[in-house]
This record gives structure tokens, C-alpha cells and sequence, in this order.
């Protein structure tokens, strides 16, 4: 058995919010890795401590909107990464049904999103009660614990050779192993347009990375932050963009002036660079550009307008009708 999930209840107080705060709590990432004073400035200037993002009310708690359930489990890996453990949590919506193929969204880095930046579930829980989307299961799904780290940054876990890597392993790992173990018990559409891969950062590349690799299955990509840069090999998509036929993938991509410029490559450029070959191509594309850094606080902030983008004309929705 690979995974043993356990159900986390879903209890507030009396100003809707989580005593529980075990995955409302941001991870650092960056907490193991030794950079760079020039790195570490770049870092300064992207943290986005003096807020010009905040969420609305679809990301806060409405009275009357059923809030879906939480499970919380644990995954060992097979083939693709034998050995390496992660936490995920498994969002079922209130208004699921086992007669309906229900849509899909993945969210790398879990706790990035379930933290009050993006406030993911909440968000899903107000679009999918007001038709906005469809009915949408989501897992929050971790980087593996046990690896080699970023290059020349170190760290001890393998979120860089998952995310940065560029050779289709992480969409194997999902296609093969995780959402087949995870997802035995629902039913999920197969349908690709259904499904929404997102991430931030090394994320965001890696969910561009999944689709691109196998479109067949994931259809929709939203990138906040995209490392699109040369850490495992991110800075050579927009090339692959370019010098290949247009697959069938709806791209949203978001970050900011001050995001990262370090070692591997300049955030901001990578992601206009990333934007331009998208267009060339004539993908469905969009690239919200503002003033943040390399947080979410932005791309939280947008996020209810991102999934409604996303699921436009999804037929289920709101908008299509």
C-alpha cells in the first residue's frame, strides 16, 4: 500500500476560521538551501511583505456555501521515485456525486495554496456553489521529502529534480502512480480540457512541464511565479513552444516586476519570453503582469478569475450556459 490517508475534519470558529492550522501554515521551502548575498538580496526584493494584492470574497467564507471535505494522506512513490514520501490533502466539493465525472485540479506545493494567500479550497468551494466552474475535485500534493535539493542552492528534498526537470518523469509519477492510488475511490473525468495542473515557481514550471508532456490527459496550466528558467532545463520551453505544432493546452501565466533575477535566470523576462512563444504559436493563452514579488499574494488574488478563465466554456458552467 503506497498511501494511508486519514480524514482532517473540517471545523471552524466562530469567525470561520481553522483551529487547526497544520495545512493553513505556508511551508518555506527555501528554509535548507544555501544561497548566494546576491541570490539572497534578489529574494529581499521579491518578498512581498507590504501587501498591494488582497483577496475578495470568493477566496473568504460565505454564509450558506457548502464547504467540501479535506482528507489528508501520505504517498510513497514506486517507479518513477522509489522510496520518496509526501503529504497531500484531497478536496471533495459538497456538491459531488458518483454519477458525474467530476473535473480535476492539481495544486503543487499543497500548503502554499491552502495558506491564506490563495485560500484554494475556499475558492473552490464559492465558484463551484455559484456554477462559475464545474464540480471540481483538487489535490494539494507536496514535493517529495527525500532528494538532492536545487542546484547550488543544496536542500535535502526532491521538489527541483520533480518540478525543474523537464523529461516527463513528474507527469509519469501523476499518470501512473499518484491520481491512479489517490483517485481510485471517485469518479474524475478523463477528459484533458477537465483537468487544471497549478503551480508556483518551480511549480509553475513543473505543471507546464506535466501538460506539455502529456496533453492527452492535462489540458490547462496555471503558472504563478513560473521558474522558466535554467535550473533543470525550464528556460528551454519556450524554444519547444516554438519550433513545435500547437497542442491543446489553455495556458494562464502570472508573476510580477520584483519577482526573482538570480543565478539561474531572470523570473520576470522568462515568463514575458514564455508568453511571447505562447503567442506565436496562437495558444489560448492569457499573462497577468503586475507589481508583486515571489509569492502568491498576487496570484491568490486572482485566482477565482483564473479558474473562471480556465472553465469558460466549460459546459457545466455558468458561462457556457
Amino acid at each position: 500500500m503506497t498511501h494511508s490517508p486519514d480524514t482532517e475534519p473540517r471545523v471552524t470558529d466562530d469567525n470561520g476560521q481553522t483551529p487547526d492550522a497544520d495545512y493553513r501554515q505556508e511551508n518555506d521551502y527555501q528554509d535548507d538551501l544555501t544561497i548566494s548575498g546576491k541570490d539572497a538580496s534578489a529574494y529581499v526584493l521579491a518578498d512581498d511583505t507590504k501587501p498591494t494584492y488582497s483577496l475578495g470574497p470568493d477566496s473568504e467564507r460565505q454564509p450558506g456555501t457548502p464547504q467540501g471535505t479535506l482528507t489528508k494522506g501520505r504517498h510513497t512513490g514506486r517507479s518513477v521515485y522509489p522510496g520518496v514520501e509526501r503529504s497531500y490533502y484531497l478536496y471533495v466539493p459538497a456538491q459531488y456525486t458518483p454519477d458525474k465525472p467530476a473535473a480535476l485540479a492539481i495544486f503543487q506545493d499543497a500548503n502554499l495554496y491552502l495558506a491564506p494567500k490563495a485560500s484554494a479550497d475556499i475558492v473552490l468551494d464559492n465558484l463551484i456553489n455559484k456554477g462559475e466552474i464545474p464540480v471540481t475535485v483538487a489535490i494539494f500534493i507536496e514535493a517529495g521529502e527525500q532528494g538532492p535539493g536545487y542546484p547550488h542552492f543544496g536542500g535535502t528534498d526532491n521538489r527541483s529534480i520533480e518540478y525543474d526537470s523537464i523529461n516527463g518523469d513528474y507527469a509519469r509519477f501523476l499518470t501512473d502512480e499518484f491520481l491512479p492510488d489517490v483517485l481510485r475511490d471517485l469518479n474524475v473525468s478523463t477528459v484533458p480540457q477537465d483537468r487544471v495542473l497549478v503551480g508556483i515557481s518551480s511549480g509553475g514550471n513543473c505543471a507546464f512541464t506535466a501538460a506539455w508532456a502529456r496533453p492527452d490527459v492535462f489540458g490547462n496550466v496555471i503558472s504563478h511565479c513560473g521558474s522558466f528558467i535554467n535550473i533543470r532545463g525550464g528556460h528551454n520551453h519556450p524554444s519547444a513552444i516554438r519550433q513545435n505544432p500547437r497542442k491543446p493546452i489553455r495556458v494562464w501565466l502570472q508573476t510580477g516586476a520584483r519577482d526573482l533575477d538570480v543565478i539561474f535566470g531572470s523570473i520576470p523576462i522568462a515568463n514575458h519570453d514564455m508568453f511571447a512563444a505562447l503567442e506565436y504559436r496562437r495558444y489560448d493563452a492569457k499573462f497577468v503582469y503586475g507589481e508583486g514579488g515571489h509569492s502568491l499574494l498576487h496570484g491568490g488574488a486572482v485566482l477565482p478569475e483564473t479558474l473562471r478563465w480556465i472553465f469558460r466554456d466549460h459546459p457545466d458552467t455558468a458561462d457556457a450556459q
